[in-house]
């Protein structure tokens, strides 16, 4: 029953991830770097709480 929570909270992390890392690219094209990094930073942030969310969910049978 938790997984189907896990699962929608993990979709919306991704999504948010992509658009952190989109605006990093962007940020950098343009020659923003402190941007870019601040953008980076928040998207590894994301993924760290992805992959604690998927671990659980990975070791059940």
């Amino acid at each position: 029953m938790f997984s189907l929570f896990s699962n929608h909270a993990t979709k919306k992390l991704n999504k948010s991830y992509e658009e952190k890392l989109t605006k990093a690219i962007c940020a950098q094209k343009k020659g923003d770097i402190s941007a870019f990094s601040i953008f980076t930073e928040e998207a590894l942030s994301i993924r760290q709480k992805i992959q604690a969310l998927e671990k659980p969910a990975k070791s059940l049978p």
